[in-house]
C-alpha cells in the first residue's frame, strides 16, 4: 500500500448501520463515535466541533454532547473548552506503554478464551483473518481496521468476559487512530498478522505458542517505528 499524505482536515464521520431497537438516540450517537474513533475517522491531534459532528451525524447536539462526555471519560477523546473534541496525541512513551499493556492483557484474555473456542468459532476466526488479508491487499484501511478488531474481539469474548473485554476496548480506543494515520502515511509493511499462528496454537491447544502468537502481533509493527517515522507523523498530526 502506497504512504498517502493527511488533508488538512480529514476528520469525515459516517454512520454505520445499527439495530436501532430499543436504542436511545443518545446511545445510537455514542456508538457511531466510539466506531469513529476505532476506525481511525478522528486523526490524532486534529480537533473538531460539536455542531459539526452533530451535522456528520444529521442529529442534534444534546446527544452528541452526552456521548462525547462517555468517550472523553473513556479516554478515547478530549475535550477543548471551545466545544471541540479531539483525540488525544500519540507519543512514543504512550505507545510503548498502550502496546505493553494490550501485549500482557490480550495474552491473558486468549488463554483464558482458549479452551472455550469451539470448531464453529475457529472457522468464523479464520474467515476473518481471510477477511484481513483480503483489506490488506486491497488497500482498504477501514474494512482492515474493523476486521481486525473484528478478529480480536471475537477471540477474547467468550464465554464470562465482562471483566476483560471493557479494559481490552478502551485500550482500543486509544491506540487506533494512530494506527489509522501510520498506515495511512508510511504504509501498510508496518501491519504484521499472527492471527495464522494464534489459531493453530488454537487449534494444538498451546497455551505457550497461543501467547507468543498474541504479544508479537501486539509488539511487532508499530513498535519499530523510526525517529523518522514520527518525524514524519508528527508532520501530519
Amino acid at each position: 500500500m502506497a504512504s498517502t499524505e493527511i488533508p488538512p482536515d480529514d476528520t469525515q464521520i459516517a454512520p454505520v448501520e445499527l439495530d436501532e431497537s430499543g436504542m436511545t438516540r443518545q446511545e445510537w450517537v455514542y456508538r457511531q463515535l466510539k466506531e469513529a474513533v476505532l476506525t481511525g475517522q478522528f486523526v490524532p491531534g486534529r480537533s473538531v466541533t460539536l455542531r459539526g459532528i452533530a451535522q456528520m451525524l444529521g442529529t442534534s447536539p444534546t446527544p452528541v454532547r452526552e456521548a462525547l462526555r462517555r468517550l472523553v471519560a473513556e479516554r478515547a477523546l478530549e475535550a477543548h473548552g471551545n466545544r471541540r473534541v479531539s483525540v488525544p496525541r500519540m507519543t512514543p512513551t504512550k505507545l510503548a506503554d498502550l502496546c505493553a499493556v494490550r501485549a500482557h492483557l490480550e495474552a491473558f484474555a486468549a488463554e483464558r478464551a482458549m479452551p472455550l473456542i469451539d470448531d464453529a468459532l475457529l472457522d468464523r476466526l479464520w474467515q476473518l483473518d481471510s477477511d484481513v488479508d483480503a483489506a490488506i491487499d486491497a488497500g482498504d484501511i477501514r474494512t482492515y481496521l474493523q476486521r481486525h478488531r473484528a478478529f480480536h474481539f471475537a477471540f477474547y469474548d467468550v464465554g464470562d468476559a465482562s471483566a476483560v473485554m471493557p479494559l481490552i476496548e478502551s485500550l482500543w480506543l486509544q491506540f487506533s487512530p494512530f494506527l489509522r494515520l501510520a498506515i495511512r502515511h508510511i504504509g501498510s509493511e508496518y501491519i504484521v498478522d499472527r492471527h495464522a499462528e494464534a489459531l493453530r496454537a488454537v487449534a494444538a491447544r498451546d497455551a505457550q505458542a497461543l501467547r507468543f502468537a498474541i504479544e508479537a502481533d501486539v509488539r511487532e509493527g508499530l513498535g519499530s517505528l523510526t525517529e523518522a517515522d514520527w518525524r514524519s507523523l508528527e508532520a501530519v498530526s
